[in-house]
């Protein structure tokens, strides 16, 4: 624009002028909001003729270009005019509080909250409101639910309230008879007389066991007065005792623990009428309870699980939860196995019951020696097992039964005879899923047994024979004499030419024909093996060890030289040197004959076995440093997750291909042990060959020393580690012999004598027994929060040396069961046992541990 077109422009033309826009003048504040008031109302007419869209576009592009202070004033406008009268406290408070509002409601109400709405419903059902209301009134669930799953607990509590069973009082009184019934004078004279006779006959009955128990007391009983022992006027005679005891003839000592074995009362069941015999730990398999509930309202359905059936263990984990398992051994009695049944059931009945053993279609092959069928149903003591058995099982009113599952004689799923609940009895105790594979799996073995059989039914026949021959023979010298056998000769040398033919054309025929082979086919899997053994170590140093020697010749190290060093250098020797044994071995294979000897190149390895402990020696400080650099080098951590587990390194890590070299040694007994039972007495490869086992077994004793020593020492820490304020615990030949947890008591009065005192319960012990020393720990059990797992921590109080503990039984009255002292040269703690087996087993172990102490 030029000089002259500006210069006629007026002050009246510059109050005319614009900001931001040609029509929005700065200067005249009337014609300014003029023009506003007409383009809010522009603004307006359109904003009336567009659609919900678009109207929703436009506030969103205004509130976005607003300011804070502006979209408060917004908020503000909003609170004035439209105020909320209700709102969801569900959607506006913190969920905890929430679920603190809805603790306080009863489960009808609950249940009449999670129909308001879909975020009432979600809170209404979550566990923990529901878990107090169950456990309260003993009902369990029979899983733990996972981590993603809600409304269990609610389910569970719907389901028991559904089963429950309700009486009228009028249907009470017919069942259980009315209580508090007026009595007459004769009725309460009679029922008097009767619990005096009954409350004397128990005293003499405990008088009469007390006096038995006096005259053969347990070993660990030091006076006559028990009493007065621990007063500290009658300690000496107390610590002489012991010592008397503890220098006591093995002899007596097994003699007096036998004699109080033999005075343990026995066990009765349930019920009172019978005592069944204990099981040792080698006739108990376990009872399997996948039901943790102690609610027996519900009656749960169990099976019995022979261990005689085919891959027993597959069936166990086959079985539903909420159904009671027991595995058994073949070899125990009808008793013992009805023991078994009474103490799983734990006094409830069984809805149903199965048993799971093998025989076929005529009989069932239960026990040893016990084969049920049609035959011996009738006998007294088979019949007596399936009354009491009957009794553990609902009535057939109540729906009660009991299915057999023969798995050899048909197939477990195929269809059931007489099925009357309308589906397959194995439903009811098994996942059928995983029941058919062990079904499958069962079969594989049984087809493997027989092809097995088929292959091994001559070289048995053949050995019979010889056997036979040998026995005849025996017989013959045994009952002729050698007197007659001279004057027959005839019959001499029939008898002398058939040994010879049954000794000499089967012994050499096989032995002499297949050792060699057979010692040829072991020595051939010696090499695979040895080979196999070679190319593991090879992917040690191929995989691990060159890639992080050339990053460290490259200036771009993933770990320093003195990292690679102890991490390799040991396994590299390994490798050279089981390198060259494979070299020796395949070399003599290839002109391998049975004249040929292999002994000497394993006694030569064997001489060099020093590399191998080296590598021993150095193995925790190996795993220790791969531990530490993956911590603290980023790229050692990548490196191992690109290397680690993949098809070059066999799906293996680092630490898992160094387990290779302690695993060897075992190859190798066997191996050499099949290569000398193949070689003859004769061959010059014997005496070498015995030579090579005793190197590899002292050596493999070496690596089983180191690994316990290894494990007694992690062992210790872990103690050590979760007793709070516990000195250390690692010694040098120290080891944990047995954990005891106790209950202290506190005796109010120790003047008056055992009979009559009264204890109280203080605080919880655990007793670690070491064989040098027992240390005295207080337990504590703290819970957690909507958790049922508890967590238990140890407080150490005193340790106190063995051979410096003494000791002292408390006879059982009707104050104190299974209670015994405890005392050192500071501290007395007065102990006991829940069961009776418990502390007669502890101090026996204790007095053992005592002696074997002193004896040092």
């Amino acid at each position: 624009m030029s000089a002259e077109d500006s210069s006629w422009r007026t002050p009246e033309m510059e109050n005319f002028h614009t900001r931001f826009s040609a029509w929005t003048p700065f200067s005249n504040k009337s014609l300014n909001r003029q023009l506003f008031q007409e383009r809010v109302a522009l603004t307006s007419h359109w904003f009336d003729l567009w659609t919900n869209k678009q109207r929703q576009e436009f506030l969103f592009a205004i509130f976005l270009r607003c300011t804070k202070s502006q979209l408060r004033f917004v908020q503000d406008w909003f609170s004035e005019r439209m105020q909320v009268a209700k709102v969801d406290f569900s959607t506006v408070l913190p969920r905890f509080i929430s679920l603190y509002i809805f603790s306080f409601l009863s489960p009808k109400d609950l249940c009449a909250a999670a129909q308001v709405s879909w975020p009432w419903k979600f809170l209404t059902e979550q566990d923990c409101l529901w878990m107090p209301k169950c456990v309260k009134f003993g009902w369990f669930l029979p899983y733990t639910p996972t981590d993603n799953e809600y409304g269990a607990w609610k389910r569970h509590y719907v389901a028991c309230v559904s089963h429950l069973d309700w009486l009228t009082p009028r249907e009470a009184a017919a069942i259980y008879g009315t209580l508090n019934e007026p009595k007459t004078e004769d009725e309460e004279l009679l029922e008097r007389q009767r619990e005096k006779c009954l409350r004397k006959r128990i005293w003499e009955e405990i008088a009469l066991r007390n006096k038995e128990l006096f005259k053969v007391r347990p070993p660990w009983v030091s006076g006559t007065c028990c009493s007065s022992v621990l007063k500290p006027r009658r300690q000496p005679r107390l610590s002489q005792t012991v010592r008397e005891r503890v220098g006591s003839h093995e002899a007596l000592e097994k003699q007096l623990v036998l004699t109080s074995l033999e005075i343990l009362p026995k066990r009765s069941n349930i019920s009172g009428s019978h005592s069944y015999p204990l099981l040792s730990k080698k006739y108990w398999h376990g009872v399997h309870k996948n039901d943790d509930s102690s609610s027996y309202a519900l009656r749960p359905h169990f099976i019995l699980i022979s261990s005689r059936i085919p891959a027993y263990e597959m069936v166990v984990e086959s079985v539903k939860a909420g159904v009671v398992s027991v595995v058994y051994e073949h070899s125990v009695t009808l008793e013992s196995l009805l023991y078994l049944i009474e103490k799983a059931l734990d006094g409830r009945k069984a809805q149903s019951m199965g048993i799971f053993s093998d025989g076929d279609s005529r009989e069932i092959n239960l026990l040893q020696g016990y084969k049920i069928g049609v035959k011996n149903l009738l006998r007294p003591e088979v019949r007596d097992f399936w009354e009491k058995l009957g009794s553990y099982v609902a009535t057939e009113e109540e729906g009660g039964h009991v299915d057999f599952f023969v798995p050899l004689g048909a197939s477990v799923l195929s269809d059931w005879l007489g099925s009357q609940w309308g589906k397959a009895p194995s439903s009811i105790y098994f996942c059928e899923a995983k029941l058919q594979t062990w079904s499958s799996f069962a079969d594989f073995l049984e087809e493997t047994l027989k092809t097995v059989r088929k292959q091994l039914y001559p070289l048995f026949k053949e050995l019979q024979k010889s056997i036979s021959g040998r026995m005849i023979g025996q017989f013959m010298f045994d009952t002729m004499g050698m007197t007659n056998i001279l004057n027959n000769q005839e019959t001499a040398q029939a008898l002398a030419d058939r040994l010879m033919e049954l000794s000499k054309e089967d012994s050499e025929r096989i032995l002499q024909k297949d050792s060699a082979e057979k010692r040829t086919r072991v020595v051939r899997e010696l090499l695979q093996s040895e080979r196999k053994y070679v190319q593991m170590l090879e992917i040690v140093r191929d995989v691990y060890f060159a890639p992080l020697k050339a990053a460290l010749s490259s200036n771009r190290a993933i770990l320093s030289a003195a990292n690679i060093q102890i991490l390799f250098s040991d396994i590299l020797q390994i490798l050279s040197l089981n390198r060259q044994f494979l070299d020796n071995l395949r070399d003599r294979l290839q002109e391998w004959s049975p004249a040929h000897c292999v002994g000497e190149i394993v006694t030569k390895f064997g001489s060099q076995l020093n590399t191998y402990t080296n590598f021993f020696n150095n193995y925790p400080v190996i795993l220790k440093t791969i531990e530490k650099c993956r911590e603290m080098i980023p790229a050692f951590r990548t490196f191992l997750k690109r290397h680690d587990k993949t098809i070059v390194t066999k799906m293996l890590s680092l630490p898992e291909l160094l387990l290779y070299p302690s695993r060897r040694f075992e190859e190798y007994l066997n191996l050499l042990y099949a290569v000398r039972l193949h070689t003859p007495a004769e061959h010059v490869d014997r005496g070498d060959l015995t030579t090579a086992i005793d190197q590899i077994k002292k050596y493999k004793s070496y690596i089983d020393q180191m690994k316990q020593n290894i494990n007694m020492k992690d062992h210790l820490s872990d103690i050590q580690r979760i007793i709070w304020g516990c000195p250390t615990l690692s010694e040098v030949n120290r080891y944990l012999i047995r954990v005891q947890d106790v209950a202290q008591l506190h005796c109010c009065d120790e003047e008056i004598s055992f009979s009559l005192r009264l204890y109280e319960h203080i605080h919880d012990l655990s007793l670690f027994l070491f064989n040098d020393a027992l240390l005295v720990s207080s337990r504590g059990t703290s819970h957690t929060p909507f958790e049922r797992t508890s967590k238990t921590t140890y407080q150490f109080i005193a340790s106190v040396a063995l051979h410096r503990l003494l000791i002292e039984n408390i006879p059982d009255s009707k104050y104190v069961k299974n209670a015994f002292i405890l005392q050192g040269p500071k501290y007395k703690w007065i102990c006991a046992t829940e069961v009776e087996d418990e502390k007669f087993l502890w101090l026996s172990v204790l007095r053992n541990a005592i002696k074997s102490s002193m004896e040092k």
